[in-house]
């Protein structure tokens, strides 16, 4: 009598991912403009059919820089960008310094969570918009999972931008990050979430705001050289010039 064999792991279709490994994406992915970062997330990029969601500290520091490279690309397509709920209008000139298309950002006011949480939901049902891009801090689990849902309709990408605090609470989201602002112009990036193994540690990536790299001096390339200058000569009784030198280059975006 001949026994069947057990099939192995070589043997699963595409379809079926190992929780060790990166999970197979099926749909298309935009690039995030950094190499380190495509490598670790599923598919090379921020995935379409699927919501990304971007903890940070603060709003209105970091947003554009994380997510430039990768809108500039989608405009260049000849396709729109939709932006819901902006804590502070877009500054066109900086956004056209970093590549994308004067007439493909279309800025939707809203002010209110109901309203902000109804323009997404609306935009990502209608999928017809090259990327959405939405700040939705006081969200709750079961309407971040109905955009989800929604999502897996949408080719786009959805991001949804949320405060830091949120990372303990669950989300349906299957791609999370939490950014912050390094000093010497970097994004240190935790990819928390993700279809795979938990990644371990931080990426720094290098993200001088566009057209401030030409004119940076050797000594502004790299700030905490000089912020360790200012500590160690600080006299007590003064203010702390390192604190404040470091804040003005947290908000230079």
């Amino acid at each position: 009598m001949q026994h069947a064999t057990r099939p192995t792991l070589t043997d699963l279709p595409p379809a079926v991912w190992r929780g060790s490994d990166l999970g197979a994406v099926t749909v298309r992915a935009c690039s995030t403009g950094w190499p380190e970062l495509d490598r670790e997330l599923p598919g090379g990029g921020f995935p379409a059919r699927s919501i990304t969601e971007i903890l940070c500290p603060q709003p209105s520091v970091l947003e554009w820089r994380l997510l430039g490279a990768a809108l500039a690309g989608i405009t260049a397509t000849g396709k729109q960008v939709a932006v819901i709920g902006t804590p502070k209008p877009p500054h066109l000139p900086g956004l056209m310094r970093a590549g994308l298309r004067e007439n493909a950002l279309v800025w939707i006011r809203a002010d209110a969570p109901a309203q902000r949480l109804w323009a997404t939901e609306q935009l990502v049902k209608a999928n017809s918009a090259g990327a959405i891009v939405a700040w939705l801090p006081q969200a709750r689990a079961e309407q971040i999972r109905r955009l989800q849902v929604c999502a897996l309709s949408c080719e786009a990408p959805v991001f949804l931008f949320r405060p830091e605090a949120a990372r303990h609470d669950s989300s349906a989201a299957p791609l999370r990050l939490q950014v912050t602002m390094g000093v010497d112009w970097e994004l240190h990036v935790t990819v928390f979430k993700r279809r795979g193994p938990a990644h371990a540690g931080v990426l720094r990536l290098r993200s001088v705001p566009a057209g401030l790299e030409d004119i940076l001096t050797p000594r502004l390339q790299r700030p905490s050289l000089l912020l360790k200058k200012l500590e160690t000569t600080h006299v007590v009784g003064r203010s702390a010039p390192a604190e404040r030198v470091a804040e003005q280059l947290a908000v230079h975006e």
